[in-house]
């Protein structure tokens, strides 16, 4: 008998993974992941939202006729696949899981998405896991897990992102965001 629960998305699906101070990866140190999804069987997908590579769409795809979206920030998604380009469109629609995320777009579609007024980024690279290995992570407090909040498409800065969401989810979680990253120091 197949389990069919372990196929379908998990409350994960659409959250933030805040990595924790502890988290000492270099990949993934005080970085903001969008989970893009999750199921049991298959592992996790995401994109980091706060690294962006200060370089357009149209920087590394300079010989196509882009439009709009050849303006469009280019952020490393993640580790995985870093010589590939995806786009993907953000938008924010309330309710408790309010940022809607579409992955895997053509450069048409992402196009589309721009005339539609959705936010549209460029990731180098994703972030993946496989089956079992976040649900380990999240044992081990390497991420918090949080909703998405729409400082993601506010946040004038998103190099600063982790720490505006971390100081938004309470006392004890803003000192965790003014921990320096070597403390040895102090």
């Amino acid at each position: 008998m197949i389990d069919e629960s372990s196929a379908s998305p998990s409350p994960l699906s659409g959250s933030l993974l805040l990595a924790a101070p502890r988290l000492k990866d270099p990949n993934f140190s005080r970085s903001v992941i969008f989970l893009a999804a999750h199921n049991l069987d298959d592992g996790a997908f995401g994109y980091i939202l706060n690294r962006p590579l200060e370089k357009r769409v149209t920087d590394l795809l300079p010989d196509q006729d882009l439009g709009d979206l050849g303006q469009v920030p280019v952020y490393l998604g993640g580790p995985v696949s870093t010589d590939k380009l995806a786009f993907a469109a953000l938008r924010w629609s309330g309710g408790k899981r309010g940022l809607k995320c579409q992955t895997h777009l053509s450069v048409q579609d992402a196009i589309q998405e721009l005339r539609l007024g959705h936010e549209v980024r460029g990731f180098v690279g994703y972030s993946g896991w496989t089956s079992g290995q976040i649900e380990s992570e999240l044992k081990r407090s390497s991420w918090i897990v949080s909703p998405p909040k729409k400082t993601i498409l506010t946040s004038a800065s998103p190099s600063k992102l982790w720490g505006e969401l971390l100081t938004e989810l309470g006392p004890v979680y803003k000192l965790m965001a003014r921990i320096p990253d070597d403390v040895s120091g102090n």
